[in-house]
């Protein structure tokens, strides 16, 4: 899906033709001015808002106005990102994107926005990996392990998932297709999915790190591979599914964007102070926190990193026949 250029020559020619240029620029000097409205979909608690918060936290410092965080939860992620599409595009509205967004753009048919079409990118902020983690009965202690043993046991496996359609759910199936093991998929609402694996309802899950580590250091589940091209400083020692099944890379990310024609001076500023952001050392600690590492790098970077994610996705959604609930 080749929508990077095409994205921002139609973004940078809106904007050119919206106001001439010095009143443009004068208007991103003295932006913001009031208060932005900073949403996010998943509601509070969770490592979106998390990672919302201390964004929001770093922008309100720096640019002098409340940068406030607005969690609307729901249809995993389309509420938010449907409110960000429709806000008037004037840098007062912005949206946590997060890698649920890529996957959404072709898992639900009927959206009411075009994601890639009507959210700009901003920055990217941070990757963080997934862990396939699997309950302690299951004897497998490696993921080559594991495919023998679910290929000696096709459909006896449940491998959950926080919800249908989220990245819990599509690493799962990813891992499927690329490996051609059968495994029982088993949605859960929720942070639900580490208590059935926990409990033995099912055998394994690719969660999140920032919700699992601390599961896994306890001995509850067993780490057998994070989901990233590269292994996590989180847990060093424990390898990457790519080790064993060659090009299997997926990852969890946020960033910021905003409504399709904001003025690119706008986008610009608070790329820079974003990046600025990611380069402080207290913010790259709390991230590490969650087991993540920075991005960073311009909108096109970010552009890139979307759509790619759109394309990739798009062709799991496809394969496992996924539909939203």
């Amino acid at each position: 899906m080749k929508l990077p250029h095409r994205r921002q020559f139609l973004h940078l020619a809106a904007d050119a033709a919206a106001l001439p240029a010095v009143s443009r620029i004068a208007s991103a000097q003295t932006y913001p001015t009031r208060p932005v409205h900073l949403i996010e979909g998943f509601g509070a608690g969770g490592a979106p808002d998390i990672v919302a918060r201390l964004i929001g936290q770093w922008l309100t410092e720096r640019l002098g106005q409340p940068f406030v965080v607005e969690n609307r939860a729901g249809a995993n992620g389309n509420i938010a990102t449907q409110a960000v599409a429709r806000a008037s595009p004037d840098g007062y509205t912005l949206l946590l994107v997060v890698s649920s967004n890529a996957i959404n753009a072709t898992l639900y048919n009927r959206l009411n926005f075009d994601f890639i079409r009507d959210i700009v990118p901003v920055a990217s902020i941070a990757r963080t990996p997934l862990v396939m983690e699997v309950h302690p009965s299951v004897p497998a202690k490696t993921v080559p392990e594991f495919i023998a043993y679910a290929k000696a046991n096709p459909g006896k496996i449940n491998v959950g998932s926080s919800g249908t359609g989220n990245v819990t759910h599509v690493c799962g199936e990813l891992f499927k297709m690329m490996t051609g093991v059968d495994m029982f998929h088993v949605p859960h609402r929720g942070a639900q999915v580490l208590i059935g694996l926990i409990g033995g309802q099912v055998q394994v899950y690719f969660g999140i790190m920032a919700s699992s580590i601390e599961h896994i250091r306890a001995g509850k589940v067993r780490a057998l591979a994070v989901t990233t091209a590269t292994r996590s400083a989180a847990l060093p020692d424990i390898p990457t599914v790519g080790e064993s099944v060659a090009g299997y890379e997926a990852s969890a990310w946020w960033g910021i964007g905003a409504p399709r024609n904001t003025p690119v001076e706008i986008i610009e500023k608070l790329n820079t102070e974003i990046n600025a952001a990611l380069a402080d050392p207290k913010i790259k600690a709390q991230l590490a926190d969650l087991g993540s590492t920075t991005l960073g790098g311009s909108p096109a970077d970010f552009d890139k990193l979307m759509a790619n994610d759109v394309e990739k996705w798009a062709k799991v959604v496809k394969f496992a026949g996924i539909k939203p609930d």
